[in-house]
């Protein structure tokens, strides 16, 4: 969730105006309000992906990555090692224009449907200092 019931008892919101059980209703339609019209999730989550590959060195995964537990091509795993792959996701830094994954060294990713699987933990977070990022605070603010 974007944001909590004690944000919302935060901004004022009374239990004489909205019991707690309301306002975790209220913020969980928010949320996938959110999700829905952006097309995007804020906040952390472990997620498979089945990809296809385009015969490029890049691949594009439809949520930026925080963490890549795995990546394989046709059930054959691959190095994670940044010597061999570079990650471009979350938390978000500027200049971030997607979220993509790079194979180095000339390798590509075969072209074929549904053969590339990327699993980890991902989403549109900012940076706050933590490994897995923050949701960003406009989010928040949108949400509560």
């Amino acid at each position: 969730m974007y944001a909590t019931v004690a944000d919302l008892r935060a901004e004022g919101v009374t239990e004489a105006q909205a019991s707690d059980e309301r306002l975790l209703a209220l913020i969980d339609e928010a949320g996938h309000t959110i999700d829905q019209i952006t097309g995007w999730f804020f906040e952390p989550r472990s997620m498979t992906f089945i990809l296809d590959g385009r015969g490029t060195p890049s691949i594009e995964p439809p949520a930026p990555p925080i963490r890549l537990d795995r990546l394989a091509i046709g059930g054959s795993e691959l190095s994670l090692d940044a010597e061999d792959l570079v990650v471009v996701g979350a938390p978000i830094q500027p200049g971030f224009d997607g979220p993509r994954l790079t194979l180095r060294h000339g390798r590509r990713f075969p072209r074929g449907r549904g053969n590339v699987e990327a699993e980890g933990l991902w989403g549109y977070t900012e940076d706050d200092g933590s490994p897995n990022g923050r949701t960003p605070l406009e989010i928040r603010r949108a949400c509560m």
